[in-house]
């Protein structure tokens, strides 16, 4: 019922958050497959639980392309009803496919939502809830809860599980950084439901990308390519002229 896409590129230091990510997967009770869009990596590199696991399959790009590009080149080899984009270092809570189904699939919404916990190197996490409230949403009202670029974004991209057909015309933008705010261009597509529940764990380490040098040089212009992205596709689909709403 659901692919997970996630782009790696086999990093030395990132290759057990990846098993753990895997391990994640596996203690999910909803069918599931991922596809790991290896980023210029060699698939002799990735972890064993996963290289042996029938539900995981690898799509090898010869080079390094950006984890936007990865993910969309992934995409093709979606072959599920339902999407959900993940990173390496990151891992889904125990009940977060289950839960999330059984509202797509209950109410025929087109995407749902949850909550996201910031995973400490203690090991301890923190509940982040984001801005656009528990319930259903029509599609384009999610983009409201995001009032300009430097406000905190209102879902979290990695906690959608959405309709492949929805992922497919709403995919990563190709920015270097900040991809996965474009992806929130799916909640304009369709109404869908935020849950008052955690559904994945965001990992804090030193070697995510938000903590690389450099990070905040760009991150300003990839907030606001995704922005008014998504602000100037919910007006085209409620207007028809591409009025800012």
């Amino acid at each position: 019922m659901i692919t997970v896409v996630i782009a790696s590129q086999l990093r030395e230091d990132r290759l057990d958050y990846l098993t753990a990510m895997h391990a994640s997967l596996t203690r999910q009770s909803a069918p599931w497959e991922a596809v790991i869009a290896l980023d210029g990596a060699s698939p002799d590199r990735l972890p064993s639980p996963l290289a042996q696991d029938p539900r995981v399959r690898t799509l090898a790009l010869p080079r390094p392309v950006g984890a936007a590009c990865a993910r969309n080149l992934a995409l093709t080899d979606v072959r599920t009803p339902y999407v959900n984009w993940a990173d390496d270092d990151d891992q889904f809570t125990d009940d977060a496919m289950a839960v999330r189904l059984d509202v797509l699939e209950s109410t025929g919404v087109g995407w749902c939502a949850g909550w996201s916990e910031d995973h400490h190197p203690d090991g301890t996490t923190t509940l982040w809830r984001c801005p656009a409230p528990p319930g259903r949403h029509e599609a384009g009202d999610v983009w409201t809860y995001w009032k300009s670029p430097a406000d905190t974004i209102p879902v979290g991209p990695t906690t959608i599980l959405a309709r492949t057909d929805l992922v497919r015309a709403a995919p990563m933008g190709g920015l270097v950084q900040g991809e996965d705010y474009c992806s929130l261009a799916v909640t304009c597509l369709a109404p869908g439901v935020v849950l008052p529940v955690p559904v994945y764990r965001y990992r804090k380490h030193s070697g995510q990308m938000t903590a690389q040098h450099g990070h905040e040089q760009l991150e300003s212009a990839a907030r606001e390519h995704a922005w008014q992205y998504g602000r100037s596709l919910r007006a085209v689909l409620r207007t028809g002229t591409g009025a800012a709403a």
